[in-house]
């Protein structure tokens, strides 16, 4: 069997005798030479790379995304045929810990502190004596309340992190219920959960149904004093209504990890909003248990058994 391996990370799965493992470039369509390939893993292709080859590699029968969200892959068109199996898992660590950053650097004032220190002037508001709870703020995790729009692998890693510097957790997913030892309310009931909400954490997948789900009607659901954090997908927020939001005053402040569109053009009115955190899609990009995950899919293809994280088409 060959196996097609991306060059965009070092890969070194143990595979099985009789496989035949091929770097390819991931910034390009894969070459004619290898469209024979029965097994494609995919890291940094773009879709239109993977839609150039989508129907034309005849033998494929597995494509491996390390992504924790399959979109690109199930958009470029490949065969109903073809099993496709995401990176769900490998993200956990990297996007918690992101996410986690981005969450206390809102509550502590980090981007501000920064600003002075660009001025180098040393704030009096930013520290010295304070109240734990000042009127109208909310500046520590420590019985504040959060919310986790996505209650997958990231958001069950995340959540006993945030318990464990005094924060109250919940999850929304679409039914209600526990997970992973935490409540979880229904997304039907979302509007009257954000009301109670101090800190928000987006870690939706990108589907027709997650689209702008952040939107104008939601956004006013929140305190003034709230704060939104979004490692999931970009297209989850109505970017306009959350620019909106902020300009008027209506929640304190948002950490964006992703945008619709990346990279966030130079001109985007985004760079300019205030009250807005904006890094890179920096969260995730790095594997964690890749070699591992592919070689155990490997091995189940070859036997015939079932393999992780296969994703329904």
């Amino acid at each position: 069997m060959k196996l097609l391996l991306p060059d965009s990370l070092p890969l070194a799965p143990d595979l099985p005798d009789g496989v035949d493992a091929v770097v390819y470039a991931a910034a390009a369509p894969v070459p004619a030479e290898h469209r024979d390939a029965e097994a494609l893993v995919v890291w940094g292709s773009s879709g239109d790379d993977l839609a150039a080859v989508a129907d034309k590699m005849p033998h494929l029968r597995w494509v491996q995304t390390l992504a924790a969200g399959p979109d690109t892959v199930l958009r470029a068109g490949f065969p109903d045929d073809v099993v496709v199996t995401s990176g769900s898992g490998l993200h956990d660590a990297t996007v918690t810990e992101h996410a986690l950053a981005l969450t206390l650097a809102l509550l502590r004032r980090l981007p501000e502190a920064a600003a002075a220190q660009a001025e180098h002037r040393w704030d009096p508001e930013l520290g010295g004596l304070q109240p734990l709870r000042p009127h109208g703020r909310v500046t520590t995790l420590i019985g504040s309340r959060v919310l986790i729009w996505g209650f997958g692998n990231i958001g069950q890693t995340l959540a006993p992190l945030l318990c464990q510097l005094g924060a109250q957790v919940r999850g929304v997913a679409r039914s209600a219920g526990q997970r992973a030892g935490f409540d979880v309310v229904a997304e039907e009931d979302l509007a009257a959960e954000l009301e109670r909400t101090d800190v928000l954490i987006m870690i939706l997948p990108a589907t027709d149904a997650t689209a702008r789900a952040l939107g104008a009607e939601r956004l006013a659901a929140l305190p003034a004093h709230a704060y939104v954090v979004n490692v999931g997908r970009g297209t989850t927020v109505d970017e306009d209504a959350l620019a909106a939001a902020l300009t008027a005053g209506e929640i304190a402040g948002a950490a964006l990890d992703v945008t619709a569109v990346e990279p966030l053009p130079a001109d985007s009115p985004l760079w300019d909003v205030p009250n807005l955190l904006i890094t890179p899609h920096a969260a995730g990009g790095r594997p964690v248990g890749a070699d591992e995950l592919i070689a155990h899919n490997v091995r189940a293809l070859l036997e015939g058994a079932p393999l992780r994280n296969v994703v329904a088409r």
